[in-house]
């Protein structure tokens, strides 16, 4: 895969200034608006895979011709020593008509610390890496990380959507930044609630500034709920890259399939767990 924006590869070679800045450019070029041919009837997943005897085999065959592939990325990370991760192990798991059509991974030394707004540059390479190593192009990639609900309005999912220069949806366990129109607090399944920029959130541009009142960043989306202990948090879906919020919530809802992770997430979550068991054994037979 070709990246159309190489210059935006993280480096954590860079000061923490100049990711501050690259930030900055990327939330400038990124689109949050909708260009793309995804719908959330063609991403639709009917049924969650189950993997109490393994994850599900890979066919390519799955799907019709037109219908789109969905890509979902997650990492894990092995801690060898001072109680430190020193490897990330990212996978990248494709999907279309509902069914996985392709595994990847790839697994690389952690480049830098977790720094809170700056975790592009920790999992952006080798998240790319992972997709690098895919034989089908994505329509829409599904990370697990804000994309627009982000200080600077650059998530992990704007800044892997702007490099590779595919549609992308960032999907968050926890608010970063932002605030809810409505309490998130104990609601059922399928509930949302738009996030509007605070003052934590810096303006792009001028646009923002305009506003006569602080933009849509994303939602907060309840995927599931247990129905007499309302004890399940929300997910909160934010727009990557060539996405609206609006579309991003509608499009990770069709992906859940009755687990609180859309089911791109999902997998990549398990398929990563599966690499990083297989590194971890092979580091071991070579000690």
């Amino acid at each position: 895969m070709t990246l159309a924006r190489p210059s935006f590869r993280p480096d954590p070679n860079r000061t923490r200034d100049e990711m501050i800045a690259l930030q900055r450019d990327l939330a400038a070029v990124a689109t949050f608006g909708d260009d793309h041919d995804c719908t959330p009837a063609s991403v639709a997943v009917d049924g969650a895979a189950s993997l109490t005897s393994g994850l599900p085999e890979p066919d390519s065959d799955a799907g019709g011709p037109s219908d789109p592939v969905v890509v979902g990325v997650d990492q894990a990370f092995c801690t060898d020593r001072d109680d430190e991760p020193d490897t990330a192990v990212a996978a990248a798991v494709a999907m279309r008509g509902g069914r996985v059509i392709e595994y990847a991974s790839a697994v690389t030394p952690v480049a830098i610390p977790y720094v809170p707004g700056l975790l592009s540059f920790r999992e952006g390479e080798p998240i790319l890496a992972a997709l690098e190593s895919l034989a089908v192009a994505p329509d829409l990639l599904v990370c697990d990380g804000s994309g627009r609900i982000h200080y600077r309005q650059a998530g992990l999912a704007t800044h892997v959507g702007v490099t590779v220069g595919c549609p992308a949806v960032g999907v968050a366990k926890r608010l970063l930044c932002g605030t809810p129109e409505e309490s998130v607090d104990e609601r059922p399944a399928g509930w949302r609630t738009p996030i509007r920029a605070d003052d934590s959130v810096e303006p792009v541009g001028d646009a923002d500034d305009e506003r006569a009142e602080p933009p849509v960043i994303g939602y907060a989306y309840q995927s599931r709920q247990y129905p007499n202990s309302k004890r399940v948090n929300p997910l909160y879906v934010s727009p990557g890259h060539r996405v609206s919020a609006a579309a991003a919530v509608d499009l990770v809802a069709a992906l859940c399939a009755g687990y609180k992770l859309p089911e791109p997430t999902r997998l990549a979550d398990a398929h990563a767990d599966r690499v990083k068991r297989r590194h971890e054994e092979r580091q071991h037979e070579e000690r």
